[in-house]
């Protein structure tokens, strides 16, 4: 899994935008918990909320179900959120040194956002990924169409997850192998699925619903959201603001 370039990351985001209706979108990610045999001496290292042995498979994955970067063998404790931000993957990210575009205008606007990866209640909002907003902030139906688009498109990574499965029957039951074993035959799994996705010459993605943005060709602007000092928490609240007003302004509906 070759670290994408900048061209690569522009045609990701476009698949994005042309099937799944999200723009300036790099990518879903998740975790998926693998059930292992109770590695000896572990304690609860690997114990989850599941109640099960695992160890987790953390993605991120394409708008075809492609897994771009995947971080392999963390302890079925850990939160996605905290895997995350230990992971190389993690990291690179914070760090910008994953060849990511730089800001682009929404489709149709003048607005300038950076370009994302999509997210569950279980990561953090960053500048960089968003999250659907907590359920018990959903005060106005403007938040809720935000939420539906988000997990509309984040769903491609659970259903990568699910063909993962279909092909590998290994992940329908527990795997009797010591961690680091697991490890390489998860990551195995990771690169041959995006081999035979690649030559099947198979479509596997679902569009449900007409893309009507190409025919408009008048830039709109959106209300500015206010960015002070060098605040990266404000910042990428700021940015989930602007996003949620473009889900609900005359451009997509």
């Amino acid at each position: 899994m070759p670290i994408p370039t900048e061209q690569k990351w522009k045609e990701i985001a476009l698949e994005f935008w042309t099937c799944w209706n999200f723009p300036n979108c790099l990518g879903a990610i998740d975790g998926k918990h693998v059930t292992i045999q109770a590695p000896s001496n572990s304690r609860s290292q690997y114990f989850c909320y599941k109640k099960t042995f695992s160890i987790v498979l953390l993605a991120l994955v394409d708008a075809h179900y492609n897994f771009i970067a995947v971080d392999v063998g963390s302890f079925g404790k850990n939160s996605d959120g905290g895997i995350m931000a230990h992971s190389k993957l993690g990291k690179a990210l914070d760090q910008n040194k994953l060849n990511v575009p730089p800001k682009e205008a929404l489709p149709g606007t003048t607005n300038e956002v950076p370009y994302v990866i999509l997210g569950d209640e279980a990561f953090p909002l960053k500048t960089y990924l968003l999250r659907p907003y907590p359920g018990k902030q959903l005060d106005c139906n403007e938040k809720r169409v935000y939420n539906y688009r988000l997990c509309r498109a984040r769903r491609v990574v659970e259903n990568a997850f699910g063909l993962l499965s279909q092909k590998f029957k290994i992940y329908n039951r527990r795997m009797q192998a010591k961690p680091e074993n697991a490890d390489v035959i998860i990551l195995t799994t990771c690169v041959l699925h995006n081999f035979i996705k690649k030559y099947d010459g198979k479509l596997t993605y679902v569009r449900d619903n007409k893309q009507t943005s190409e025919d408009r060709s008048t830039p709109i602007n959106l209300t500015n959201i206010s960015v002070q000092g060098g605040n990266a928490t404000r910042e990428a609240f700021g940015i989930r603001e602007t996003y949620k007003q473009f889900f609900n302004s005359r451009v997509v509906l």
